[in-house]
């Protein structure tokens, strides 16, 4: 069997992120190209682990991330066309 893990290089590394499956943002601690299967057949996947500003550390698929703003940065500059009325 192969290695468990490998250790990627990402351009995101060591900057603010965010998560837009969960929609949290951290720091990018790391991104690993793991071995996450538990029987003979190797599955590898990309995953991003992002240390939250609690401390804590969880996993995402690095297709996940995007940079911290980026999405309100999106949002701010579509146009407004549908208004809830006040």
């Amino acid at each position: 069997m192969a290695e468990r893990y490998e250790s990627l290089t990402h351009r995101l590394l060591g900057r603010r992120v965010r998560d837009i499956a969960s929609g949290t943002e951290g720091e990018l601690m790391a991104v690993v190209n793991e071995n996450v299967s538990d029987s003979g057949a190797e599955r590898w996947v990309h995953l991003a682990y992002i240390r939250d500003p609690s401390g804590l550390e969880f996993t995402t698929a690095v297709g996940n991330i995007v940079p911290a703003g980026y999405i309100d940065l999106l949002e701010g500059s579509m146009p407004r066309r549908h208004r809830l009325p006040e």
